[in-house]
């Protein structure tokens, strides 16, 4: 177990959508087995005044969510200049040399702003995002389509398996929303897919065959969140069914959901009928740039509030007590909200 640093904060413990408590404790230890911290939407030509908070907690390893950089080009000398852009930054490179980095693409580094399957140069961005990653030339995402993968995480406590998503490559159209104040509406049930048939079979294999004490699913998009009417995977309802469903059949132990995409962050919990703990998925964005004007959007399965503000999520394990400390962290390490979940 790692020594860690001891804070002085004051702790939201999220309850229901419905409730909230807070409690005041003067003296908290970090005594987590492994953090993981993770976030999205980093813009590579604006300072990301988070690295050096991040770096504070010293994570066993950072989880990229998704639009790395913003191109949205299948120019593939501008994606590669950005790239560098950000690799060339100094926090960055800090965070490169201290800590294991892993991760998938959201739609502003893929090419296509909200793109899909449709995306001409998707193959070529594979290999420059690969490349960012630091991927081996050997490695078989070099030669099989996606940039979907597992990773684990080992120490002598327990083991963290993380399921890195592809919600770009081989998803099908969306369809446009009759409502004025949206920009998508749910596809017609069994219509379409964000996975592929290849991606979803890898992932239905790999989680059933997981001894790991904790299973991380990483999804560029939120899952649970979907009524507000941007990108998210309820625009293919049959395709969240889907992934209840292998969660559920996989008997995978401490499964969870960390997305990103959105420029807010919140905490979305569903009961699975079969499944023993609620389903979370974290969602924390953004990272250079937030929705500074949020008001209000629907989500009957938010747990907690909306955060607007810049953040990155922190995630510290406990093998002993089967617990996840979920935290939204802000400028100044500032605690903004936190989920503790136990499975």
């Amino acid at each position: 177990m790692k020594m860690r640093f001891k804070l002085l904060i004051l702790i939201l413990v999220l309850g229901s959508c419905k409730s909230t408590t807070i409690i005041s404790e003067d003296f908290i230890t970090n005594n987590a087995d492994v953090v993981i911290a993770f976030g999205s939407c980093n813009k590579q030509n604006e300072r990301n005044v988070l690295w050096q908070e991040i770096m504070k907690w010293k994570p066993d390893a950072w989880i990229w969510g998704g639009d790395i950089i913003y191109s949205d080009t299948d120019d593939m000398e501008k994606i590669w200049n950005d790239y560098q852009e950000q690799l060339n930054q100094e926090d960055y490179k800090k965070l490169q040399n201290s800590t294991k980095i892993l991760g998938t693409w959201d739609d502003h580094d893929y090419g296509l702003n909200d793109g899909g399957e449709e995306f001409i140069a998707k193959a070529e961005s594979q290999q420059l995002f690969l490349d960012f990653m630091g991927v081996s030339k050997q490695d078989e995402r070099r030669q099989r389509e996606g940039v979907y993968h597992s990773e684990y995480i080992k120490t002598g406590d327990g083991t963290i398996n993380i399921f890195v998503l592809d919600t770009r490559y081989f998803r099908t159209s969306l369809s446009t929303a009759t409502d004025p104040n949206k920009r998508y509406q749910p596809n017609t049930y069994g219509q379409g897919t964000i996975l592929g048939n290849k991606q979803w079979l890898w992932f239905k294999n790999e989680l059933a065959n997981s001894k790991a004490d904790f299973n991380i699913i990483v999804s560029s998009i939120q899952i649970l969140s979907g009524e507000h009417g941007f990108e998210t995977w309820a625009n293919f309802p049959h395709e969240v069914d889907k992934l209840k469903d292998i969660i559920k059949n996989s008997k995978a132990k401490g499964v969870f959901i960390i997305s990103g995409d959105r420029h807010i962050s919140e905490f979305s919990k569903a009961n699975v009928d079969g499944l023993k703990f609620p389903l979370i998925d974290f969602t924390s964005s953004g990272l250079t740039h937030s929705y500074s004007g949020f008001t209000s959007e629907p989500n009957r399965l938010r747990v907690g509030n909306v955060v607007s503000e810049k953040s990155f999520g922190l995630l510290k394990f406990n093998f002993k007590t089967k617990t996840v400390d979920m935290q939204m962290r802000g400028t100044g390490n500032e605690l903004q909200q936190k989920f503790l979940q136990t499975f």
